[in-house]
């Protein structure tokens, strides 16, 4: 569903993406990322968290945690991020994203607190009073006191399987007490995920259980006589969902999808936020009638249910904005993604040829690469840097090279 959209409103990026695939810099099993939209994007929902007097921090892992990325979301307003992992906080801070928010969904291990407190994070979310320990020593050992968030769990609030943990909602005012009284840390508020969802059958965004006990649990607190109580409130993130965040008291939003125009809302009405990333692949073979596309980034987020994917199989002298759309046939998500199919007519495909998909990615889980592209607006699309998934540079000739002349 999200190949059409992009079709409609950001039919330059697929273009793009054609010809630079095509000139060869582009490989396949790359995400192409339009830098212009995201920083577009960025602006829209910064000043909307403005106006409401919402702290916004970025989430990157679903663009491959790509710096140049990183960069367009500063350009555009954010300059903070939220990091799911450590490794997530790192990479946006290499790309000039400071550490707003880190421990969640993620915790932070024993032995790498030290390299968390390292980035000054405005905020680390713990599950337990041990958690909060370890924050304590390491900002101490850093020489600062390091502001906490509690992972509350209420009674009927709804998580992924495996992503449970946290303080009873219901004992939030004595654990704040308790882990007030930390060396070295800081209460400051509660968090939970995810506080919006999409709702299928309406079409809209719904709040979930989870963002009543954050408003619960911040009246209690300041009931209790704690002051300026932050409520850190993610999930389902652009900028038409956050009055209702703000409405119940949240004061931090975290966008992700909505930086791309990819959140579940996006894909069934038009927000502001504009569709800004493709992925791009090539025809390996052809047998039986169908074209085999090399894979390695074919993880679609699994939030739309069973959503069907859809490609265009575009030749060395087509047009892509003619080019049929073809129904995919994904790996089982037991498998290995070596290869999609698609099925196609006698001659209707070519080894080489370029495939662009539309889906929410979630790049950080794949063997994908990522790649920014500037200049869309001005018709003259340049690519910014080739990154891996994780935010690193992708290793090339000239390494093995380096690694063969240092094993001689």
């Amino acid at each position: 569903m999200f190949l059409s959209l992009l079709r409609r409103r950001n039919p330059r990026l697929i273009d793009a993406a054609v010809a630079l695939h095509r000139s060869g810099e582009l490989p396949p099993n790359t995400y192409v990322i339009d830098l212009d939209a995201v920083e577009r994007n960025t602006a829209v929902v910064a000043a909307e968290a403005s106006r409401l007097g919402l702290t916004a921090f970025a989430m990157t892992k679903q663009i491959g945690r790509n710096p140049d990325a990183s960069r367009a979301i500063r350009a555009g307003g954010i300059t903070h991020s939220v990091g799911v992992d450590l490794e997530c906080a790192v990479a946006a801070a290499a790309g000039g994203l400071a550490s707003g928010h880190l421990g969640h969904l993620v915790q932070i291990p024993r032995h790498r607190a030290r390299d968390a407190a390292a980035l000054r994070p405005r905020y680390w979310t713990v599950f337990s009073e041990q958690k909060a320990r370890e924050a304590g020593a390491a900002a101490s050992a850093a020489g600062y006191v390091q502001d906490v968030l509690l992972r509350i769990i209420g009674d009927g609030d709804r998580f992924y399987a495996g992503h449970e943990g946290g303080f009873d909602a219901a004992d939030v005012v004595a654990a704040a007490g308790r882990v007030d009284e930390i060396p070295g840390v800081r209460f400051a508020g509660v968090t939970s995920f995810p506080a919006t969802l999409f709702d299928r059958a309406t079409g809209d965004v719904a709040s979930t259980p989870n963002l009543a006990t954050l408003t619960r649990a911040k009246r209690d607190l300041e009931a209790a006589g704690f002051r300026d109580v932050e409520v850190n409130a993610p999930g389902t993130t652009s900028a038409s969902a956050l009055e209702r965040l703000a409405q119940a008291g949240a004061t931090q939003v975290e966008p992700g999808h909505g930086l791309t125009g990819t959140t579940p809302l996006h894909a069934v009405r038009d927000l502001e936020e504009e569709p800004a990333i493709a992925y791009v692949s090539e025809v390996s073979h052809l047998w039986n009638g169908r074209a085999y596309v090399f894979g390695g980034g074919l993880y679609v987020d699994p939030v739309l249910g069973a959503a069907e994917t859809d490609a265009l199989v575009v030749g060395p002298d087509d047009d892509a904005a003619s080019a049929t759309a073809r129904r995919v046939e994904m790996p089982a998500p037991e498998a290995i993604d070596y290869y999609a199919t698609a099925p196609v007519p006698e001659g209707g495909a070519r080894p080489g040829d370029t495939v662009v998909f539309g889906f929410r990615p979630q790049v950080f889980v794949t063997r994908a690469l990522t790649a920014g592209i500037r200049g869309l607006d001005s018709g003259e699309p340049r690519l910014e840097g080739l990154w891996s998934a994780d935010g690193s540079r992708p290793l090339g000739l000239a390494d093995v090279n380096e690694g063969m002349e240092a094993a001689r």
